[in-house]
């Protein structure tokens, strides 16, 4: 049964959802709709990037993912179809797909709306024309024009320091843990080992443990560790890290590592 996921910056019960939904049942009976996210922050492509990156691929080949997050067109952007490891990707070309994406896409092409179309919303029936197209198995490069590039943002990376890693906060989750954009990887190249001291909110709360596991720290305790993702995350056992500190999008999180006769 093919399969098309959302993912939107509208609430759940607004007629967006519904219309889009119906026209794509309309156009393929027993077509099969997966709400990833209706709760994407207005605008916020790159909330909608990180839900997207990591879960996309938990589908089956042949997937078709819809954006509808900022996807009416401004000037210099388009709307456009991606193919990439098996999946495919609509949306406008606003710099999502270069977030969600680790590699460059296997084939792009550009789509067209028609004359009657209406400007407002217009979105709308391109996207649902495109994968019409693609669950039916119209080849790739007929459903629009080829095109070599997207347009591309660049993610917020941690930053390194001589023994020191600047990091930031780029996701809350649902259980209000903070998700920051350092890798383990980058904590064990740079790290090597040594002692560390991590700092949050310029140095109020300092941890010097990363736990395996949430149960580690006793409940309604600060912890710190790293999740399925690879990715350094501030938690509290059974508490809402975010909203206790104070942690947003942006927060600095700062790992500094020293020998131990050098610490000060």
């Amino acid at each position: 049964m093919p399969i098309v996921t959302l993912t939107t910056d509208w609430i759940q019960d607004d007629y967006y959802s519904g219309a889009i939904k119906g026209k794509l049942l309309t156009s393929c009976p027993g077509l099969q709709i997966v709400d990833i996210s209706n709760s994407i922050p207005p605008f916020n492509t790159a909330r909608a990037a990180f839900v997207l990156k990591n879960s996309y691929h938990c589908f089956p080949d042949g997937t078709v993912h819809i954006i509808c997050v900022n996807s009416e067109v401004s000037e210099g952007e388009s709307l456009v179809a991606v193919k990439h490891g098996g999946h495919f990707f609509i949306g406008n070309d606003n710099g999502v797909f270069s977030l969600i994406l680790k590699d460059e896409p296997e084939a792009i092409v550009e789509l067209t709306a028609a004359e009657d179309v209406a400007q407002s919303f217009g979105s709308l029936d391109v996207f649902v024309k495109t994968a019409s197209q693609l669950v039916t198995g119209v080849p790739f490069e007929e459903i629009g024009i080829k095109r070599e590039k997207l347009v591309r943002n660049i993610p917020r990376r941690a930053t390194i320091d001589k023994d020191v890693i600047n990091g930031s906060v780029i996701y809350i989750d649902s259980y209000q843990n903070a998700i920051t954009n350092i890798t383990k990887e980058l904590f064990d190249r740079i790290g090597q080992g040594r002692q560390f001291e991590i700092a949050l909110h310029s140095n109020y709360y300092k941890l010097q443990r990363i736990n395996t596991s949430y149960g580690e720290t006793s409940v309604g305790e600060l912890l710190v560790l790293f999740n399925s993702l690879g990715l350094l995350e501030v938690a509290i056992n059974r508490g809402n890290a975010a909203e206790l500190l104070s942690l947003g999008t942006s927060s600095t999180i700062r790992i500094r590592f020293f020998d131990k006769k050098n610490k000060s």
